[in-house]
């Protein structure tokens, strides 16, 4: 019997399907017949996690330009932060909805890709990633094929685009 956390860490499942034992995959995205490299292959985490922090220095910036910001006043702090995660919030939902990336994402060469074939991530998709982002978790806990919490629960898949 395969314990909770299934698929998500290596030898924790039964590895059997109907066919028999499940033979691992050579390469992330393999299962999904993507490329072991190169364009359209399953993006690793460094470049993910790159593509965040850019976002929020990103977020960070465009919020200065129209909130002050006082690193004394714990206050004016207060505001300035509210502000710069409702920035974030909108650089991350609305490129991804209509484009497949954010900012960051665009800047290091990677998108976020629907598995149905879809063309736009749409923006249901595009929200719950950025509120699963948002509680941290969710993106840390990866699968063999490199997919995290928000990938699967918005069936969709960060690719490389070069």
């Amino acid at each position: 019997m395969a314990r909770w956390t299934g698929e998500w860490l290596p030898g924790t499942g039964d590895g059997s399907t109907a066919a028999g034992p499940r033979e691992a995959p050579k390469w992330r995205g393999e299962s999904m017949g993507l490329p072991e490299s190169g364009v359209g292959a399953v993006a690793s985490g460094g470049p993910r996690f790159l593509a965040l922090v850019l976002d929020l220095v990103l977020a960070s910036l465009i919020t200065a330009l129209f909130v002050r910001y006082d690193l004394q006043n714990a206050a004016a702090m207060q505001t300035f932060n509210l502000w710069a995660g409702a920035v974030w919030a909108v650089i991350t939902v609305i490129p991804v909805t209509f484009f497949g990336f954010t900012p960051g994402m665009a800047a290091l060469g990677i998108r976020v890709a629907r598995l149905d074939g879809a063309t736009m991530v749409g923006a249901w998709r595009a929200l719950v990633r950025m509120v699963l982002t948002a509680l941290l978790l969710p993106p840390l806990v990866r699968n063999a094929d490199g997919r995290n919490w928000l990938d699967r629960a918005t069936n969709t898949v960060v690719i490389r685009m070069r």
